[in-house]
């Protein structure tokens, strides 16, 4: 434990907490103990509620500006990526995904370790360490050495200019909401009474459940199911829909589906959550699928079927800020509220709840309110990616979009078994998907699937943005061996094509779908 001192305590909810060192800094970071909020400038250039990602971007920025900001936080810094969210899963992700490497150590060569034991209270020991040393860049005495007033509490406004923060009036020329989002709960009878984990305590654990039920085949529900799987847990994954992910391509969601089944996740697809009750301790969950009911045993629930954004309890009735409970605040392109002298950023107000989104929207959102900006939301290129394994990334256009738009599209499939160094790490499930305009190399869109997907992605994000064509990327000298050598190998596919003949065809490496 490195000489650590584990204080347990127990949560509301029943979930057993861990106070230890690592816990001690990042809280002292992100919410110190002995805080005392400033008294307010007379007029700020800039509030920001909310100091996630949005806001802590937003603070940074406007104060680079040379700005007079306050940042306003009702929790703590860092909000959800920090402190609940990419942080701390994306440490539990990696390893999970040593434990699986060990117990297949004979696909590359090695032995199987003898015995495979996983010491839970260790993993998340290392997850809470990560999640501490990363809060040190944007803790509380940091921003207030950037110049950076920082206030906690709840914030409230009182006027069109001006937000009440525990008792004290800040007083703004602009202002920024950037409050996020929380889970969205799914209406199901008893589950309350029962109890359930999200993203919000699950990594508060230091006991795993021996069996467990995730509900929710989005982003979220796919990567916890899959984590705690590998670190021994017997999962159960419950989706209404027939496949998971059910905005990505057809073929990449059931690619992750065969590796769900490969790991051991017991995969229910159109199934539907009924009811839930607690017999001698265990949660007893009624499904049904189409007409057939059927009946599992577990010692926790997961939910992970979405989130809200955190408009409520601002008083934003005050400010002439008109919002709702789906929506979020709304906002123009430019992220201006009804309200000229507010913006709003981030998961509050953005149907794409992505870290790095909020973090562009909120870099539009200062541009526009303290540089006389005018950059729009609906420019940028927005890549995304779940971190399961395989990874899914995509970006742009999907083909089945661009057939709605009656875009005639061509599109260059480049399978990682195809792929040398992918061979070579055993790493051969997935594929690059490259979809350009017909008769063009103009990029609409890519998703691919592999298991470094999410850092692959940037290059065809790039080349979208800067407006470069796919065959330009046949260019590009790609270190070899590497997986991203799949890429350069789709635009070598859409050079002989689009060199052929009119009427002529290839048949090569590349699967093309038209």
């Amino acid at each position: 434990m490195n000489g650590a001192t584990n204080i347990e305590q127990r949560s509301e909810s029943g979930v057993t907490l861990a106070s230890d060192s690592a816990e001690r800094e990042r809280l002292d970071n992100v919410r110190p103990l002995d805080w005392r909020n400033p008294p307010p400038a007379s007029c700020y250039d800039l509030v920001i509620v909310g100091a996630g990602t949005a806001g802590l971007v937003a603070a940074h920025m406007a104060g680079n500006l040379g700005a007079k900001v306050a940042l306003v936080e009702r929790h703590l810094l860092g909000g959800t990526c920090l402190n609940i969210g990419c942080v701390p899963s994306k440490a539990i992700l990696r390893t999970s995904r040593l434990y699986a490497e060990m117990r297949h150590a004979n696909q590359y060569g090695a032995q199987i370790p003898a015995d495979i034991r996983v010491d839970f209270a260790t993993v998340m020991q290392r997850v809470r360490a990560v999640r501490a040393r990363i809060s040190r860049a944007d803790s509380a005495h940091r921003l207030t050495a950037a110049g950076v007033d920082v206030f906690f509490g709840q914030a409230r406004f009182t006027q069109t200019d001006a937000i009440d923060v525990e008792g004290a009036t800040l007083r703004f020329r602009k202002a920024l909401v950037a409050t996020g989002a929380r889970p969205d709960m799914p209406s199901i009878p008893g589950l309350a009474e029962a109890g359930y984990l999200t993203n919000e305590n699950a990594f508060d654990l230091t006991a795993p459940p021996r069996r467990l039920l995730v509900i929710g085949g989005g982003p979220l529900g796919c990567e916890m199911a899959q984590a705690f799987c590998r670190l021994g847990v017997q999962t159960t994954i419950v989706q209404r829909r027939p496949l998971f992910l059910p905005r990505e391509e057809r073929d990449a969601a059931q690619i992750l589906s065969d590796a769900f089944a490969r790991d051991g996740i017991e995969v229910r697809l159109n199934t539907q959550v009924r009811n839930v009750r607690v017999e001698g301790g265990a949660k007893i969950v009624d499904l049904v699928s189409d007409d057939y009911h059927s009946t599992v045993v577990v010692d926790a629930i997961l939910t992970g079927t979405g989130r809200l954004p955190n408009a409520k309890g601002l008083d934003l009735e005050a400010a002439g800020v008109d919002y709702d409970a789906r929506r979020g605040v709304h906002v123009d392109d430019f992220l201006r509220t009804r309200n000229q002298r507010i913006y709003a950023a981030g998961d509050v107000c953005l149907p794409h709840k992505f870290n790095d989104t909020a973090d562009a929207s909120a870099r539009i959102a200062v541009a526009n309110a303290l540089c006389d900006g005018h950059e729009r939301l609906s420019a940028l290129t927005i890549p995304w990616c779940t971190y399961t394994d395989p990874e899914i990334a995509h970006v742009g256009l999907y083909v089945r979009e661009a057939r709605e738009r009656n875009v005639p599209v061509k599109t260059f499939t480049i399978p990682m078994h195809d792929v040398d160094r992918a061979i070579a790490d055993d790493e051969e499930v997935g594929f690059v998907k490259i979809s350009v305009k017909e008769r063009t190399d103009h990029i609409l869109g890519a998703t691919i699937v592999a298991r470094h997907a999410g850092e692959m992605i940037s290059e065809i994000t790039l080349a979208i943005v800067a407006g470069t064509g796919l065959r330009t990327l046949s260019r590009v000298i790609h270190p070899y061996p590497t997986q991203a050598e799949a890429i350069r190998k789709a635009a070598d596919a859409c050079v002989r094509t689009c060199s052929l003949p009119q009427g002529g065809h290839e048949q090569s490496r590349a699967t093309r779908i038209a």
